[in-house]
């Protein structure tokens, strides 16, 4: 598996903490988001790292990819998808997740909280079939309350797009 790791810092000895969202590279995590996509999620700070396979190509033999992006080595955004058998299903679990998740209209399930999303897809195909689970989470406390599940379906908007035809979804 060919993973992607970026560091980037920026220089200045201002105590100013400076936006780090524009030193991401033009497509991360598996491709799919730009930094201006991300930039809410990034808030300020002096360095940003973003571990990520270059795409999230599954197949039955590789069946996970989980991009992770870093600011100042605090997780800020997350995105993971996993591929199973068309027959298993997912955990489905939204106890606790307060306010409570709404229904989002994408793929066969999904859902939208204030920090995240979820979709699941059943990935039916003449040669292969499979399910796939993708799920983007974020650090928030930069984003206003009411941007907040507005940003996340966006961005699950974008993901599901691109995760379609990285996997070869229903083809």
């Amino acid at each position: 598996m060919v993973t992607l790791a970026s560091v980037f810092v920026l220089a200045g000895c201002g105590e100013e903490e400076r936006p780090v969202a524009r030193q991401l590279a033009e497509h991360t995590c598996f491709g799919i988001f730009t930094p201006s996509d991300l930039e809410p999620l990034m808030g300020a700070g002096e360095t940003v790292k973003e571990v990520s396979p270059v795409d999230v190509r599954l197949t039955s033999a590789r069946r996970g990819a989980t991009c992770n992006v870093y600011v100042d080595g605090k997780g800020r955004f997350i995105a993971s998808a996993t591929r199973q058998p068309l027959e298993q299903s997912f955990p489905w679990n939204t106890v606790g997740t307060a306010p409570a998740p709404e229904p989002l209209a994408l793929g066969d399930k999904g859902i939208v909280w204030d920090a995240g999303a979820r979709v699941v897809l059943a990935c039916k195909g003449s040669q292969d079939s499979f399910g796939l689970e993708l799920m983007i989470g974020g650090s928030v406390e930069h984003v206003a309350s009411a941007e907040r599940r507005p940003l996340f379906t966006g961005l699950m908007k974008k993901f599901v797009e691109a995760a379609r035809e990285q996997t070869a979804c229903g083809v």
